[in-house]
């Protein structure tokens, strides 16, 4: 169990003889027992959010520290639009794992843009209301929080049950197993896209991400108000000492709420963004403004510039930025590279990111561990997120790097498989190179951990395409000819048989918690809902 837990701090025995100590007579006034009171307390595992930031902030900073340490200690999460996705895919780590060590939430903005938001299905074009974000996140807590109270109750269950029977060695069990219950909150990753407007809105927003449980906040280098998809054309990047003040404006939210351990990832979308919206100003040779300016695409002229035209002194001589009719001015081709790589220095050492993101178009693990290689020979400790995105056509692209290394060391002929898209078709699934771009696939996260610097590999928007696949599924054997058959062999009995909690969907939402407080005001005259009529006793274990 995570020893920054609150549950962990106190045992059984400690609390209920504090209790005790503070009721000689064995009740509390209005004759309220002790060990229900007792109970209550450690079902309860985070007073609020805001300590829940806290302690998942000292989690990561753990996690990274053991990271730097090993590399193959690398961090997992998935992308959950819910507070339910996110609990049942804590629930389905603890299971596979037995600890919930090592796996956190990722709050995804194109996620909240396209499904939480009251306008609408949008795009991930920061056209969501800025509480949304800070909403889910504290759904999200709110969701595993409860998975606790449920988990709990049923070991405090199993507890009276001991007792009841006399049991002695029962009742250490059960004791044992309250004691070193790992809780099911985790640390989230939440997206604050590019801080929904300047660095003064962009406090403002952390701190209400903070408050709502956010130990880690990921901001992206873009302009606000032109936001696009880290996966789309047209984006436009930020000056970086304009980045750089968001940065500070998100530790600064941090360090006035005491999350003095927060983390923050700056993103870089450099790599597909060619275009900027400010020209910034430039006080010494080598300053973050003339770095960025040298990228700057220009074109010579002759003679004095027209009326209202830029110029720029650039190599002995003038020249105009090259600007597009709305204003914005472009990059040179091929720089995102060296850009990406000015940009993550500049973030860590001068912004105090402690980790970051490179946006790519390919999920190439060479290509990200050259970059690291650079960034660390002026950022030593750099970390990196890395988004494993569905916009990548992972098999197409996979399959493509095996060809290309094939030909490459001679081993086939390049006749031998087709180059582009119909590398995709099945009839390459049992093929020699259809096997190793899966092999491939399934050390992907290992191989970029430990190559390449990522500390934490998520997938932005799996329980988006997991939804739409599961219920095209359900309902085209549900409204075609299995009917029932469909939902009972696509979904129950797989909940049977995997032992997932929520075939009991009562008792996952929590009626036995209900049941189990009647009693405790109640007594017999509590009116119960999991009496011997309850069908979800139907899915008792065997």
């Amino acid at each position: 169990m995570t020893d920054l837990t609150p549950q962990s701090r106190t045992t059984y025995a400690e609390r209920r003889a504090a209790l005790a100590s503070r009721f000689p007579e064995g009740a509390a006034p209005g004759g309220i027992g002790i060990d229900d009171i007792l109970q209550l307390q450690m079902q309860n595992t985070y007073n609020t959010h805001l300590d829940i930031a806290r302690d998942m902030a000292k989690v990561m900073r753990a996690d990274m520290a053991a990271y730097d340490a090993d590399p193959e200690h690398f961090t997992q999460s998935l992308g959950c639009w819910s507070g339910f996705h996110a609990q049942q895919m804590i629930r389905a780590v603890k299971r596979l794992r037995g600890t919930t060590k090592g796996a956190y939430v990722y709050l995804s903005g194109w996620m909240v843009a396209g499904l939480r938001n009251r306008w609408g299905h949008l795009p991930d074009q920061s056209m969501h209301e800025k509480t949304a974000v800070a909403d889910l996140i504290e759904e999200i807590y709110v969701s595993l929080r409860q998975a606790d109270e449920v988990e709990l109750n049923d070991l405090f269950r199993a507890l009276d049950k001991a007792r009841e029977s006399g049991d002695a060695q029962a009742e250490r069990d059960a004791v044992t197993a309250i004691d070193s219950f790992e809780s099911h909150v985790v640390p989230i990753v939440a997206d604050i896209d590019a801080g929904f407007g300047n660095e003064h809105a962009t406090y403002l927003l952390a701190k209400e991400l903070i408050k709502a449980g956010a130990c880690c906040l990921q901001i992206e280098n873009q302009v606000s108000d032109a936001k696009q998809c880290g996966h789309q054309d047209g984006k436009v990047t930020v000056p970086r000492e304009d980045f750089i003040e968001k940065l500070r404006a998100c530790r600064m939210a941090f360090e006035e709420l005491g999350v003095t351990e927060g983390v923050i990832v700056a993103r870089t979308d450099s790599l597909g963004a060619g275009l900027t919206q400010k020209l910034p100003v430039s006080q010494a040779p080598g300053d973050h403004a003339a770095e960025y300016l040298k990228w700057v695409e220009t074109e010579s002229f002759e003679g004095e510039p027209t009326e209202g035209e830029i110029a720029m002194w650039r190599d002995g001589g003038w020249a105009k930025p090259a600007r597009l009719p709305n204003g914005l001015v472009r990059f040179k081709e091929g720089t995102g590279r060296a850009r990406v790589i000015e940009d993550c220095v500049a973030s860590l050492n001068d912004g105090g990111a402690d980790l970051i993101w490179i946006e790519t178009d390919t999920p190439n693990v060479a290509e990200i561990a050259g970059m690291v290689a650079e960034i660390r020979e002026k950022a030593p400790k750099a970390k990196l997120v890395y988004n494993n995105s569905p916009s990548f056509n992972w098999t197409l692209n996979l399959r493509k790097q095996v060809r290309e290394d094939w030909i490459g060391e001679g081993k086939i002929a390049e006749t031998d498989y087709p180059d582009g898209t119909q590398l995709m078709k099945a009839d390459y699934d049992d093929t020699d190179l259809g096997r190793e771009a899966d092999a491939r696939l399934k050390r992907f996260q290992y191989d970029i951990s430990t190559k390449a610097g990522v500390f934490h590999n998520l997938i932005t928007l799996p329980t988006f395409h997991l939804t739409a696949k599961s219920v095209d599924e359900l309902s085209r054997g549900y409204f075609g000819e299995d009917r029932m058959l469909a939902y009972v062999a696509t979904v129950q009995r797989e909940e049977i048989r995997r032992g997932i909690s929520a075939v009991k969907h009562q008792h996952e939402v929590g009626s036995d918690l209900g049941d189990s407080f009647k009693v405790m005001v109640g007594g017999d005259r509590a009116l119960k809902a999991g009496g011997h009529a309850n069908t979800m006793n139907q899915f008792a274990a065997e």
